[in-house]
């Protein structure tokens, strides 16, 4: 993620191959085709440019697109609506860098509020840093690691634990969709924060420790969605399913992570059982 214009050509890359010229309604040709979706050429004339002009654009040697043209780049591409944010953010003008704090500070109201909450619930930065999680977060996400761990020098990181902690990795029965939605919130990360040491090395350190995260972050995945389920074996309750709500707090780009069972279920039971179990380890 080093430049953000290699950045915006590898994602505009990644979904010409997926538009086949069929779906975009173009006869087939006489002669063989090298790509496997769009050629350049084609994604140009669908998206009314020229074809040096896209070719610019995508090799990085344009300054930046216009909201129109990106508009019938994200059509001719049939983005999604979160692809279509993504892309604005790459094609966007890079601003002169600011100066900016490398460790994301917490606001007292949130932690407060974090303590407050009887539901496991967690608050991440933009890198999937751990900022806080109350006790029942803790002991359903990293009962392993020291709870005060998020005020420590380095602190916990979603990412880095779901691809290089067998722990926290062996947590998710749905590992692969998890995954998944890290990497594509790394991804809108570092389209958002072009200008990020912090963010940049824990991609760099991720691509060449995990293949698996390499593969992914290759392919550029993108989706937006505050709301998952998932499916968890924990080391103390066992296999349990949970609902997973994700709220943004937009004045501090931070996310808070709340986890939560339907009432006399067996799941909610599970996070009683939890929480009984993590009151009885501060005795």
């Amino acid at each position: 993620m080093s430049n953000g214009s290699n950045e915006l050509g590898g994602f505009l890359r990644s979904r010409r191959a997926r538009v086949t010229p069929e779906a975009a309604g173009i006869a087939p040709g006489g002669t063989r085709r090298a790509v496997p979706g769009l050629r350049r050429e084609e994604l140009a004339e669908l998206a009314g440019v020229s074809a040096s002009y896209y070719t610019r654009l995508e090799q990085g040697a344009s300054g930046s697109a216009s909201d129109s043209v990106i508009d019938a780049l994200a059509t001719a591409l049939r983005l999604d609506p979160a692809e279509h944010e993504h892309l604005r953010n790459l094609a966007a003008p890079r601003r002169p860098a600011r100066p900016r704090s490398r460790r994301t500070k917490l606001r007292p109201a949130v932690r407060d509020l974090l303590a407050a909450l009887s539901m496991p619930a967690v608050v991440v930065d933009h890198r999937a840093d751990v900022l806080a999680w109350n006790r029942l977060g803790h002991a359903l996400l990293a009962g392993h690691v020291a709870f005060g761990a998020p005020d420590e020098r380095v602190r916990p990181n979603i990412a880095r634990m779901l691809f290089l902690d067998p722990h926290h990795r062996a947590l998710y029965r749905d590992w692969a969709d998890k995954a998944s939605v890290t990497v594509a919130a790394l991804h809108q990360a570092a389209a958002r924060h072009r200008d990020d040491p912090v963010l940049e090395r824990l991609v760099g350190r991720l691509s060449v420790e995990s293949p698996e995260f390499a593969r992914m972050w290759a392919k550029r995945p993108v989706r937006t969605c505050s709301y998952y389920v998932r499916e968890l074996d924990h080391p103390v309750v066992g296999s349990l399913t949970l609902a997973n709500e994700t709220v943004t707090l937009p004045d501090d780009d931070q996310q808070l992570g709340l986890f939560y069972a339907l009432p006399g279920t067996s799941d909610a039971d599970a996070l009683a059982l939890l929480a009984q179990t993590a009151r009885e380890g501060l005795r």
